[in-house]
């Protein structure tokens, strides 16, 4: 004959005397190797805060027993390395503008670093592969189009004191006048101005309205800026109007808005906040990009 299995009553656990809705909570307590390490990482915590900084205060936070601070660590590697490129960054200003990029030493030290500066500074504006943002007013600096010049010479100049700023007495500096705003042209005016700038720029337009429009063209004096033909020109920041960069936009809209209402794009001086090294490195660097001259 065949044993008959016994069995076995399951284990009864004791409950904690808490209940929700009939459901009732077990008492399973955690093993004893994990309470004890979870202890540990309490009393490890405890000794962490009190050996490295901590507790924030009004001003700073508590220094701990040890002294440590990551910012220390960091400022110390910085004045390491510019320790270390102190010889080098003599050299970048020292020498002159033109002959960086003749000197190898020099010229990889420059494109390194002006990467750099122009990756932490510049990229916000003008994007991180130097394109611009065209239509938002902030230019591409890898094409031949250059408000302000585009030689080394040119652009140490510009971002070393800016353009419109306040801050800068000799900043870049140029105005257009706001032709709607102050009523210096009416609104059937500035739309034939915009059709004549769309005859130059070789787009669609109307023609008759573009020929009266070169008549206001004319007598509003916007010749004096971007001279008769519509090039631009580039000792003033006034923009050529007859190819398809556009800073602002080259829609007949876009046109009759910056007619209208004017544009006053700014940029920052950085002879407060770049070294004169870091401001060569980073001119080198633009100017490399494939727009310099």
């Amino acid at each position: 004959m065949c044993a008959k299995p016994i069995k076995k009553e399951p284990k009864q656990v004791e409950t904690t005397g808490h209940q929700w809705d009939g459901i009732e909570e077990w008492n399973n307590p955690l093993p004893r190797w994990w309470v004890w390490v979870f202890y540990a990482t309490i009393v490890w915590g405890i000794g962490y805060t009190i050996a490295y900084p901590a507790w924030p205060l009004i001003k700073e936070a508590t220094p701990g027993l040890l002294g440590a601070s990551t910012r220390a660590d960091v400022a110390a590697e910085i004045a390491r390395v510019d320790e270390a490129n102190a010889s080098i960054k003599a050299k970048l200003v020292a020498a002159d503008l033109n002959a960086i990029g003749a000197d190898p030493e020099l010229a990889t030290y420059a494109q390194n670093a002006g990467a750099a500066v122009f990756r932490t500074n510049c990229t916000t504006c003008h994007g991180t592969g130097a394109n611009g943002f065209e239509g938002k007013g902030y230019p591409s600096l890898i094409d031949n189009d250059w408000l302000w010049g585009g030689t080394m010479e040119d652009i140490h100049l510009t971002i070393t004191h800016g353009i419109r700023n306040t801050t800068d007495a000799d900043a870049r500096y140029s105005e257009m006048p706001k032709f709607g705003v102050d009523g210096l042209l009416d609104d059937t005016q500035i739309a034939q101005v915009a059709e004549h700038v769309l005859a130059i720029s070789g787009q669609e337009h109307d023609a008759a309205s573009a020929a009266a429009g070169a008549t206001v063209w004319a007598d509003a004096g916007c010749n004096g800026c971007h001279m008769d033909d519509g090039t631009g020109d580039r000792a003033q920041g006034a923009p050529n109007l007859t190819d398809a960069i556009w800073l602002y936009g080259g829609s007949r809209e876009a046109i009759i808005e910056s007619v209208h209402f004017a544009r006053f794009g700014v940029m920052p001086d950085w002879n407060e906040r770049l070294s004169e090294d870091e401001i060569r490195a980073v001119a080198f660097y633009v100017h490399g990009k494939g727009g310099g001259e």
